[in-house]
């Protein structure tokens, strides 16, 4: 096939390129010019899906104007699908995908009922707040294409989610309503001078008509192009029996244009004519929207900007040439430069070079992190003064950053149980909403038509779900933005809610209130062992610690000079220890009581043991099947602001308790020095789990851990924290995340929960006031329909603008 090329237009969307926007990539071996790296991507993945007649079908240098952005078929193509995906079980699908036809809460109930209700289809979860749709679907039950077909029969248009993208259609969307406001409010300005003449006499003389006819002439193409939105979407969700907030808007203007016509036309000697009511409603509501909108994106701004730090593109090297190269069609074991002050656009490790890298994003660290030839990298991290070629070892979603991202993400998708409720409730609010108008028509109607109009539509348009629906998402969004700026993740919306209510923290001690960091000070060796050299236990243990990753395994390993030697059947038992076997001889390594099930341990060794467990140091044994060989002595510090935090969460009122699988002299020590009186020394994966659930028949509890024997209490907790340092497992099953390796973000997250409830109270209470005090009022005809336009929008915002306070630290 052949490829067209466009110096000033972008080969795949036909918008302008220009010296400053010009992004080349190669299409079939040939280079085309795109306007930005998203349109670049999307050719690429096109392509790459044999795909490419699509460009072929075009009549025009614009895409065809279709209700789906492509063809069914591409949606189903592993290789346009592959970018968006999010890992999940295999058969099992999850994507994320960006609808800007979502504008009301009565739109997420409408669409997660609808997708839901498809076979194959898991879970749906939908966000007011920005706009996303995210959902679960099992492949062999149902195709991608299927489903946003079905999102566009409800007249939602949709596609997979993709930064670039996503601002596109948000600038596309914002600049589309710009014009219909613009449009609106000529015709509201003209309208008011044919007011003013109707009011100063005009209205009894020949030109009476003449007004109002060019009333009309004004006010028709506003109500069905600027609102045109309201009525589509009004439209589609009778259509599909369901209803919308734009329902009782589209009545309210359709019920007052339909009426003043029926008085132009001479079928009423005594009615009015209200066009210049519909325009003006129309073009207040309409600037409600736009600001509302504007008021979402830069609330929920700290989250979305995580996205940023990650480049667009990449400075990809083949065949000794330099090719920028969109982040979406990296692949792994691609090479790719990152020149001095840059910032890294993928993880993967150093292939040459050598250079300092800032990645407190990442970590919390500030100081700077040296990386020389083997060394990772991650994306977001900030390139020092060298120059690095690194070799691509993640994918785009699979990278630090993009789990990072991914968490704040669902956590604005996983939904509370407030929200939940609220979802459900706001469609029969929406219908109450119809019934109470109609009862006010009805009620007015005997004594004044024109007051029962009026009346019945101040009352449908001045009703507000969208204030009560935004309530609760957008104080969370907004407080996940807030805990990203302090280097904590949300990854539970529900944390919020039940962080407020904690009245029992508790703490594992090595690596969350100790630094983890720990240093070997002694090896002891049993009698029998003497004549050994200390390098010579020392290299067995390291040799199988290395499969470990608890800070007190790591800890030997760096120790140990020697080199490795060959192990096998290396198995970890969660809270006892480890072993393996090396030269056909089986060692067990950790508690005396898993090293030595007999306990026939010399009487001097295990009393120099206790001593030294005494003075705060840990003990590690090591063993093989027929006698124990020795120990080593570590030592950790506790960090420097845990006396600081145990000190006021108790001050707050809340107990405090240790938990640790250490031994308990050790853990009695650290307990000591913080002042905390509850300890559980020894405690085995399950033991942890079980005093959880024992604190919790009175208590709701907090976990802090950061190890793999403190997932089973992280999981059974009320709530719960990892410390991101920590391992991938506790990470996986907490609730929280703290980036730094501090304690005082748990403080923090303990202020931001007390506040977002606070919040969410607040909304709830304003949002059911503010409709329980204007509904009545416009009942009594007491309310204008303009006063009504204006007042709805206002109530959303002020919601919205209550739930940015969090924002303040």
């Amino acid at each position: 096939m052949k490829l067209r090329r466009m110096s000033n237009t972008c080969f795949h969307c036909g918008l302008e390129v220009t010296s400053h926007n010009r992004i080349q990539a190669n299409i079939e071996q040939a280079p085309q010019d795109f306007c930005c790296a998203g349109c670049a991507s999307v050719c690429q993945i096109i392509h790459q899906s044999g795909l490419g007649a699509f460009y072929s079908q075009q009549t025009s240098s614009m895409l065809p104007a279709v209700t789906l952005e492509y063809p069914l078929e591409f949606y189903d193509a592993p290789a346009f699908q592959q970018p968006f995906l999010e890992s999940a079980p295999e058969g099992e699908k999850i994507i994320t995908l960006i609808s800007d036809t979502i504008h009301c809460a009565a739109c997420v109930w409408l669409i997660e009922k609808a997708l839901n209700s498809l076979t194959g289809v898991n879970w749906v979860r939908a966000n007011l707040t920005d706009k996303r749709i995210r959902l679960s679907w099992n492949e062999g039950d149902i195709q991608l294409s299927q489903i946003m077909q079905r999102l566009a029969d409800l007249g939602y248009s949709a596609m997979p989610f993709e930064q670039n993208i996503a601002e596109q259609l948000a600038n596309r969307s914002n600049k589309a309503m710009l014009y219909k406001i613009g449009f609106a409010a000529f015709t509201m300005m003209n309208l008011l001078w044919i007011s003013i003449a109707l009011y100063t006499g005009a209205s009894e003389g020949k030109y009476h008509q003449y007004f109002q006819w060019l009333g009309f002439a004004l006010a028709t193409p506003t109500l069905f192009y600027s609102g045109s939105g309201f009525l589509k979407s009004a439209y589609t969700g009778l259509r599909n029996g369901l209803m919308n907030m734009d329902v009782p808007i589209s009545i309210g203007a359709l019920t007052t244009y339909f009426y003043s016509v029926y008085v132009l036309l001479g079928f009423s000697a005594k009615g009015e004519v209200y066009f210049d009511t519909v325009v003006n409603f129309i073009f207040v509501i309409l600037i409600g929207r736009y600001l509302e909108s504007s008021a979402k994106k830069s609330s929920i701004s700290a989250s979305s900007s995580l996205q940023q730090l990650q480049p667009k593109v990449a400075l990809v090297i083949k065949d000794k040439d330099e090719i920028i190269t969109p982040i979406a069609a990296i692949n792994i074991n691609d090479q790719v430069l990152i020149r001095p002050g840059e910032r890294i656009p993928v993880d993967g490790y150093v292939r040459s070079g050598a250079s300092d890298t800032d990645e407190s994003l990442l970590s919390g660290e500030s100081r700077p992190v040296a990386k020389k030839i083997g060394d990772e990298v991650f994306a977001g991290s900030v390139n020092g003064q060298g120059a690095l070629e690194i070799v691509v070892s993640q994918t785009l979603k699979q990278s630090v950053l993009g789990k990072i991202v991914s968490l704040v993400e669902n956590t604005q998708h996983n939904k509370s149980a407030v929200v939940c409720s609220i979802d459900r409730i706001i469609p029969y609010f929406v219908g109450v909403t119809i019934f109470l108008a109609l009862a006010t028509f009805v009620y007015w109607y005997p004594e004044d038509f024109d007051l029962a109009l009026l009346s019945a539509t101040s009352v449908l348009i001045i009703t507000c779900p969208c204030a009560f629906g935004l309530a609760t998402p957008m104080s969370i969004a907004v407080a996940s933005g807030a805990a990203i700026k302090e280097k904590m993740l949300i990854k539970n919306s529900d944390t919020l809610e039940v962080l407020n209510q904690v009245d029992w923290v508790v703490f594992d001690k090595t690596g969350t209130l100790t630094l983890g960091e720990f240093k070997v000070e002694q090896v002891v060796y049993s009698p029998a062992q003497q004549q050994a050299k200390k390098s010579d236990l020392m290299q067995i243990m390291a040799s199988i610690e290395k499969y470990s990753e608890h800070p007190l395994a790591q800890a030997i390993v760096v120790e140990n000079q020697q080199a490795l030697l060959t192990t096998n059947d290396f198995q970890s038992t969660p809270g006892q220890g480890v072993s393996a076997s090396i030269d056909g001889v089986a060692y067990k390594i950790g508690k005396l009581s898993f090293v030595d099930s007999s306990q026939q341990v010399d009487a001097d060794m295990l009393k120099n043991s206790q001593q030294i467990e005494l003075q705060g140091s840990s003990c590690i044994w090591c063993s093989t099947q027929d006698q124990v060989l020795g120990f080593v002595a570590l030592s950790d510090q506790i960090k420097a602001d845990a006396k600081a935090t145990i000190a006021q969460l108790l001050a707050t009122g809340k107990q405090v308790s240790i938990l640790s699988g250490d031994s308990q002299v050790v853990t009695q020590k650290v307990a000591d020095y913080l002042g905390i009186k509850h300890v559980v020394a020894q405690a085995l994966p399950e033991d942890k789990a079980s005093y959880i659930k024992q604190l919790q028949q009175q208590h709701q509890v907090l976990m802090i851990g950061d190890g793999v024997n403190d997932a089973p209490a992280l999981v059974q907790a009320d709530t719960s924290m990892a410390i991101g340092s920590g391992s991938d497992v506790s990470v996986n099953h907490a609730d929280v995340v703290l980036l730094k390796s501090t304690l005082s973000p748990i403080l923090a997250m303990i202020t931001l929960a007390q506040r977002t409830s606070r919040t969410i109270k607040q909304n709830i209470t304003f949002a059911l006031l503010y409709n329980a005090l204007m509904v009545p009022l416009a009942m009594m005809a007491k309310v204008t329909p303009l006063f009504a336009a204006i007042a709805m929008p206002i109530s959303s915002l002020i919601v919205i603008g209550n739930a940015a306070r969090l924002r303040k630290k």
